[in-house]
């Protein structure tokens, strides 16, 4: 089975990231994360390259969703045991289906970041203002800029 976690955008299109080594959050446009193109993504803050830059709640919904999937498919099977050994010098029972966790949806509201455009790539991304003044590794490919540099 796959499962589908639709990721918001904010109310510029931009997605919301986060990367595991610095936890640093930052946003890029969607159409930017999706392009086969942009083969690595640098973090903002320290420049390094990471597997994946899902936010914590895009992890734990995954999460809770696979364990809500898991559950139903062992009671499913449960349910077929129970059916097996009906009537039967074994009882089997297979209980009432578990309850299933509450999937949190995900928030792309993050409303304290600037939109910063890199010079080197053409291209624009949402950092933390701090950030922009002490300056920041390009997404797309990892030069450090300066607010200077914007003008």
């Amino acid at each position: 089975m796959e499962m589908q976690i639709e990721i918001p955008v904010d109310n510029d299109g931009y997605v919301l990231l986060q990367c595991s080594f610095c936890n640093e959050l930052f946003k890029i446009f969607a159409n930017d994360y999706e392009d086969d193109s942009i083969l690595n993504l640098s973090c903002p803050s320290c420049a390094l390259v990471s597997d994946n830059y899902f936010t914590d709640d895009i992890i734990e919904l995954a999460v809770t969703m696979a364990t809500n999937y898991g559950m139903d498919l062992i009671h499913n099977e449960m349910k077929k045991l129970e059916k097996r050994f009906k009537g039967g010098s074994v009882a089997f029972k297979a209980g009432r289906r578990p309850e299933k966790e509450h999937e949190n949806p995900i928030s792309a509201i993050i409303d304290t970041m600037v939109e910063r455009r890199y010079l080197c790539c053409k291209k624009s991304a949402k950092i933390k203002p701090l950030l922009n003044i002490t300056g920041s590794y390009c997404p797309f490919c990892g030069v450090k800029e300066f607010e200077t540099e914007q003008s």
